[in-house]
């Protein structure tokens, strides 16, 4: 990330993950691994964000991703949960996410994360499950910030 020498901006950055099945725990597992991969990536305090716009597609209602980052501590973050439009022949058991975070990188530095099924419609962002499982294993999230 940036050195602190720039400019304080609010940035979005953007994840997406997809489901095994329509299950409450199945859509917390992997919001929760999107959610703390985009976190460690980018360095995300939980007091720098604005806020977080959490979607599925329609055939994920078990439960509201939004639930995964209250449980790694986001408390006070302002979160939102919608549906993403159904289009004909679009990505199926997609969770999408976009955070906005006040921080001093540049857009170039945002590390935007695309995992799982996902990674098709972002390869540039792509992580493989094993490049997750190395930056995971590197990160203390978990407790609040």
């Amino acid at each position: 990330m940036s050195d602190g020498v720039g400019n304080w901006s609010c940035r979005g950055i953007r994840g997406a993950t997809t489901a095994v099945a329509n299950t409450a725990e199945d859509i917390l597992e992997v919001t929760d691994e999107l959610m703390r991969t985009v976190i460690r990536l980018n360095d995300i305090s939980p007091e720098h964000v604005a806020s977080v716009i959490f979607t599925t597609t329609p055939d994920l209602n078990a439960t509201f991703p939004a639930l995964a980052a209250r449980e790694i501590g986001w408390t006070e973050v302002p979160l939102m949960c919608s549906h993403e439009m159904a289009v004909p022949g679009s990505l199926q058991q997609a969770v999408r996410v976009l955070i906005h975070v006040n921080t001093y990188a540049t857009a170039a530095e945002i590390r935007h994360v695309y995992l799982k099924g996902a990674r098709a419609l972002r390869p540039e962002w792509a992580y493989s499950d094993e490049q997750v499982a190395e930056i995971l294993a590197k990160s203390t999230v978990g407790s609040p910030q």
